[in-house]
């Protein structure tokens, strides 16, 4: 059984986790490309924020939100 567990590990350390080795050894010399991965989540996550807020406003000016304060039934 502790070969098993430490065939997962070899996985994770030696595979798996080897994007992420090479990206922290290029931090050293270019910063901005070594966060490339969170550069793409942070501007994923503006795309979702404009969207979301694009349809709130289309919503509402179709006059489809329901503004009443009894219209969920938590409140």
């Amino acid at each position: 059984m502790k070969n098993f567990f430490e065939g997962i590990a070899w996985l994770f350390e030696e595979i798996l986790f080897l994007p992420y080795n090479v990206l922290r050894n290029l931090e050293l010399s270019n910063w901005t490309l070594a966060n490339i991965v969170n550069w793409a989540f942070l501007l994923i996550g503006f795309a979702a924020l404009i969207y979301w807020v694009l349809q709130l406003n289309l919503f509402d000016k179709n006059g489809e939100e329901d503004k009443d304060p009894s219209a969920h039934s938590f409140l």
